[in-house]
């Protein structure tokens, strides 16, 4: 029975969500602050957090980035507000997928099995241990590390599922719709956003800003390639 935490101060959608979840078998905890809603994860390690943006003490990005700190718990967001700029913030501060008010409980449900479903494949000790090489980037994809000339990269899960995924396909060019997909999930397609985001992300902590390494192939999606010499970027 999965464990889901859902933070917002609005009674009602509190009730309906806590009905919704409950009725397909999740345990649904509740947090009405940002500052309640870190404690949760910090003492009740839910499976899955579905975070309101509009808290009353803090702003839901804090909440995100604060959590992002000490835990990988994939983490939903809901707003209100559902322009690009609000889901690039969100993504960048560690949230996993966005949201936007109003939303039908079928959307939802398939947004939080995909990210249930991802959280689990991480955690699963049953694969075989398999090492990719591109060039000095080496990424266990069993221990999900990846280290580059040596030196191990500091990611969050999701990032670490995106370079996953361009590793085992290195050299060869993956479309935004291919790694939407698999990253995050068939119900995905048309939110290039998310890839664009986490690839900013990435480069940065490989040291790759210029995208020697992590090409852009404008229009169409990217590529990951060898390149000699490279270094994580300090923090």
């Amino acid at each position: 029975m999965p464990k889901v935490l859902v933070v917002d101060d609005d009674p009602s959608l509190l009730k309906a969500l806590r009905i919704g979840l409950t009725a397909r078998g999740d345990e649904v905890l509740v947090a009405h602050s940002g500052a309640e809603a870190i404690n949760q994860v910090a003492l009740a390690g839910p499976d899955l957090v579905i975070l309101d943006l509009g808290l009353p003490d803090l702003d839901g990005l804090e909440v995100c980035r604060r959590v992002r700190e000490f835990s990988d718990v994939p983490i939903v967001v809901l707003s209100a507000y559902g322009d690009e700029r609000r889901k690039v913030e969100a993504l960048d501060s560690g949230a996993d997928d966005f949201v936007t008010k109003p939303f039908g409980m079928a959307e939802l449900e398939a947004r939080l099995r995909v990210a249930l479903r991802h959280a689990a494949a991480r955690s699963d000790g049953s694969e075989k241990p398999t090492t990719v090489a591109v060039g000095d980037l080496d990424v266990d994809l069993v221990h999900h590390m990846a280290t580059l000339s040596g030196e191990q990269l500091q990611l969050t899960a999701k990032e670490f599922e995106l370079l996953a995924y361009l590793a085992r396909h290195a050299g060869k060019v993956c479309t935004h719709h291919m790694i939407l997909k698999d990253v995050w999930g068939p119900g995905y397609g048309a939110e290039s956003n998310y890839v664009r985001v986490y690839t900013h992300r990435l480069r940065k902590k490989m040291g790759d800003e210029e995208g020697q390494m992590l090409k852009t192939i404008p229009g169409v999606g990217y590529q990951l390639v060898p390149a000699a010499h490279s270094g994580a970027a300090k923090e």
